[in-house]
């Protein structure tokens, strides 16, 4: 029987307790575990960084959800990406990534793995053209895609994308965290793997930090399991329940971030203090037609440009009130953030620098004339 997604989010990987009938799984907060023999471990659990049952449930839910074989959960989405690339590529191998992308992969490439002999270039990832241009045969092993990226919304061509990587042997890798399995699933355009940080929308509520590998490729789902264990930075059991709490409520929260963020545009765009506004839902938006084909909806993500430059994208920031200043998203509050001083300060003075002038907005779950009426007050000035 075909499940539908909330279904899913509900009941995957969570059937209610054998022993107790409890119908929310427990957490199993364990480090080692009684063995029925010597080397015989009872239904294949040894030791909790090997696997843990609250863990693996929340791995059957989001492999589900993802349409996948299997998934891989971590601490935090920088240590899934961190076993990822420990797992696919060597000293010496090449990554592509997005010109844009967020600064903390940016950060992991270019200061930690570089040092052990990764190449890396940043490329326009909407453009196909781009992308083909700079595949080094023989050497590249992933293209790194966001799709919306990090902060300025833009959208790659999923399915292009993944046929470039497999005319080239390499693996198309793509950071679905501002659409969330519930907005769009890669796997069925071709990527090779998923990558989330579990802390956003997945989770929900600004209470843990995760991060989760999705594959539907057999091989692959077993290479990165076996670093998720050599390399330890699992997600613990507690982290994994929480997680798994959030997941059940995702369709019915990405619904509500993705009707209050189209009416956050609305208000932004008929107000003489923004000079621009990205948003995949608009129009005028370079990859609308594409995100209108490879998501269900636009999301929740909006960023916008003062125009009154950097200073006035500090003031808006700062006189905000119910939109609360504070880095990450996706969770059921609304955040403000200053993206060159804040989530992507790392990458100042890089090739992936974000300007000043920008703004980006989480937009939450809260009534949504709250939260114009904050922004209104925020940026300062009458519409137009």
């Amino acid at each position: 029987m075909t499940f539908g997604f909330e279904t899913l989010a509900i009941h995957a990987g969570q059937d209610p307790d054998p022993r107790t009938g409890a119908v929310v799984p427990p957490i199993y907060q364990t480090s080692t575990y009684a063995q029925d023999a010597v080397a015989a471990p009872r239904l294949g659990y040894a030791y909790g960084r090997g696997a843990n049952p609250t863990r693996r449930s929340l791995e059957e839910c989001l492999a589900a959800l993802e349409g996948g074989r299997r998934a891989a959960t971590f601490a935090s989405g920088m240590a899934a990406e961190d076993t990822l690339i420990h797992a696919l590529c060597g000293p010496g191998d090449h990554v592509i990534i997005p010109d844009d992308v967020y600064s903390g992969t940016w950060r992991l490439i270019d200061k930690v793995m570089e040092r052990w002999g990764l190449q890396w270039t940043p490329v326009p990832i909407g453009n196909l053209d781009a992308v083909r241009a700079a595949i080094r045969p023989g050497s590249t092993r992933i293209i790194w895609v966001e799709t919306p990226t990090n902060p300025l919304l833009g959208i790659a061509d999923l399915a292009g994308l993944a046929s470039l990587a497999r005319d080239h042997s390499a693996l198309l890798v793509v950071d679905n965290t501002f659409a969330s399995p519930y907005l769009q699933r890669p796997i069925a355009y071709g990527a090779h793997v998923v990558v989330y940080s579990t802390t956003k929308y997945i989770g929900g509520h600004s209470d843990v930090i995760g991060g989760a590998l999705v594959t539907d490729d057999a091989e692959l789902g077993q290479r990165i399991a076996y670093h998720q264990n050599a390399m330890g930075s699992i997600s613990g059991a507690f982290d994994s329940w929480l997680t798994m709490r959030g997941v059940k409520t995702l369709g019915i929260r990405m619904e509500r971030h993705c009707d209050n963020a189209e009416r956050v545009v609305e208000l932004l765009q008929g107000h003489s203090a923004v000079a621009q506004v990205y948003y995949p839902g608009l129009p005028d938006h370079p990859g609308h037609e594409l995100a209108a084909k490879q998501m269900k909806r636009f999301g929740g993500m909006v960023t916008f440009r003062a125009t009154g430059g950097e200073p006035a994208a500090i003031d808006i920031c700062n006189r905000a009130r119910l939109f609360t200043l504070g880095e990450s998203l996706g969770g059921v509050e609304s955040l403000i953030a200053h993206p060159a001083r804040m989530t992507h300060a790392s990458a100042s003075g890089s090739p992936v620098q974000v300007d000043g002038d920008l703004v980006r907005l989480s937009v939450g779950i809260e009534t949504v004339d709250d939260l114009l009426s904050d922004l209104d007050q925020a940026l300062g000035t009458a519409r137009s």
